[in-house]
């Protein structure tokens, strides 16, 4: 479904941002059910390197959604997630995903005025900071040590490439000076913090460098400041929560070995950790590859499809009676040279992580299954990143009287639970809701069968008032897809 625009946007352009501090342009447009969206859409210009009194100038886009009616209740600064996702498009772009965007956008006006920020380094009105990464051979098995040579050689051509630029000012403190520049060019006193994801961590940041401005926060899919890197224990905890209704879902039954989606995956471990395979495919232009796959590309692909938990039995099984066909188009695809976001390693490089942490990672048990993907390379390559390592100082919790909402799926393989309920001891005015079988998403989609979770949330933003919030929420079981053969099909 797409958007009607009643009227032409305000356009998305950067320049303007490095001749003045704030630049701010007013528009509307009309969603298809009629709803009108008023707008100011604008750019913030900020240094580059906050540590450097002559640094260049770049521009950060933000948005503003006012609420309808006066609340009484501080603005909410909306953090996007990624790192490295731009949201502005929302305003211009005409598809069914920018409609439910803006509609849900414009829901937090029942709370207070919404102020959308984007990234620096990564925005619509300033500079997008990318590097191009060299593909990978398909005629052997991939391997993190591979990947993390890789990282580091991406990383010094990255460098090399953007010379005109001061990529060491790409680090979270940074981050958080970018939401109190807005706070202030906007004119509020105190704000409210709304993000997911790196959104999450951005707002853990701007509390621990600006606690003075932050009247309270809703963060969902959390990741803490020391847990860039998630434990490979904790993620796969949450594929055996999704295994647990997949075993017991009629249509995957004749699917399934004795023992379920864990027997399915122990096998499938002890069938690559034999040896590798290879596959033959042909592409949508006709042309042939043969793709090598081994025990490394398997563990990644255990948490392939997991975005939609209700794709990924099915994935996992077509491996286990050996349909690899799927699995090595999307390895050919992952094998190929394409673009990557800098400011992601940039600022993974700056948090970095305790040294205990970094041990447990090395030592979780379930590295064996999953690899050392989630942390390896950003390990290797963080000597050649310029942001320099904040410290223990900057990444380990301490306790904040801040009133904070944790929304958290116990099925999120991105940023496990298990990251909110190592924080909830520093914040003692917090209220976590634990949402069972909820993936990567944001707070109120997690909410979405609960209406009334969704309202105690916006009674909270504009209130404080947390009597009406649910500690635990249900999604009912998904309707899991099955895979695309008869049951008995084995190649």
């Amino acid at each position: 479904m797409s958007t009607a625009l009643a009227c032409a946007p305000a356009p998305i352009a950067a320049q303007p941002a490095l001749r003045q501090p704030i630049v701010i342009e007013s528009g509307s447009l009309t969603l298809t059910s009629g709803e009108t969206v008023q707008y100011e859409i604008g750019t913030l210009s900020v240094p580059e390197n906050r540590n450097k009194p002559l640094s260049r100038r770049i521009g950060i886009g933000f948005a503003r959604i006012k609420a309808p009616r006066p609340t009484g209740a501080p603005p909410i600064f909306w953090l996007p997630g990624g790192p490295g996702l731009t949201v502005l498009g929302a305003f211009t772009e005409k598809d069914g995903a920018a409609q439910a965007r803006l509609r849900s956008w414009m829901s937090f006006g029942a709370a207070g005025d919404l102020v959308v920020i984007e990234q620096r380094g990564y925005t619509r009105r300033g500079e997008m900071l990318v590097e191009t990464a060299d593909a990978s051979p398909l005629d052997k098995p991939a391997s993190a040590q591979d990947d993390a040579l890789a990282m580091q050689a991406l990383a010094r051509r990255a460098v090399a490439h953007h010379a005109d630029k001061d990529l060491s000012g790409y680090t979270i403190d940074a981050f958080a000076a970018d939401v109190d520049d807005l706070r202030k060019a906007l004119g509020y006193s105190r704000i409210s913090l709304f993000g997911g994801s790196f959104g999450s961590q951005w707002a853990l940041a701007v509390m621990r460098f600006h606690p003075e401005i932050v009247e309270r926060a809703v963060l969902s899919s959390v990741e803490p400041l020391n847990n860039g890197f998630d434990m490979p224990s904790h993620v796969f905890a949450a594929l055996q929560r999704i295994a647990y209704d997949a075993d017991r879902d009629p249509g995957l039954a004749p699917y399934l070995p004795k023992g379920g989606m864990m027997a399915a995956i122990r096998a499938l471990h002890r069938r690559f950790a034999a040896e590798p395979t290879r596959v033959t495919i042909r592409d949508a232009q006709g042309r042939t590859h043969i793709v090598t796959l081994g025990a490394q590309d398997l563990q990644r692909a255990l948490l392939a499809h997991t975005a939609d938990a209700a794709e990924w039995p099915a994935f996992i099984l077509s491996l286990y009676h050996r349909h690899y066909e799927q699995w090595a188009r999307e390895t050919v695809a992952d094998r190929s040279a394409g673009a990557v976001t800098l400011i992601g390693p940039l600022v993974d490089s700056s948090l970095a992580m305790s040294d205990d942490h970094a041990h447990l990672l090395w030592t979780d048990p379930a590295v064996e299954l999953l690899g050392t993907w989630n942390f390896e390379a950003n390990l290797a390559s963080a000597p050649e990143w310029p942001t320099p390592d904040m410290g223990d100082a900057v990444r380990l919790p301490r306790v904040t009287a801040i009133p904070v909402v944790f929304v958290h799926g116990d099925w999120d393989t991105s940023t496990p639970v298990e990251n909110t309920l190592g924080l909830m001891p520093y914040f003692p005015n917090a209220h976590a809701i634990r949402v069972h079988r909820a993936g990567h998403d944001g707070a109120f989609y997690q909410l979405r069968e609960s209406a009334a979770a969704k309202r105690a949330i916006y009674d909270f933003l504009r209130t404080g008032e947390t009597a009406g919030l649910p500690t635990d929420v249900a999604l009912p079981a998904p309707r899991f897809e099955v895979p695309g053969f008869p049951p008995g099909t084995v190649r």
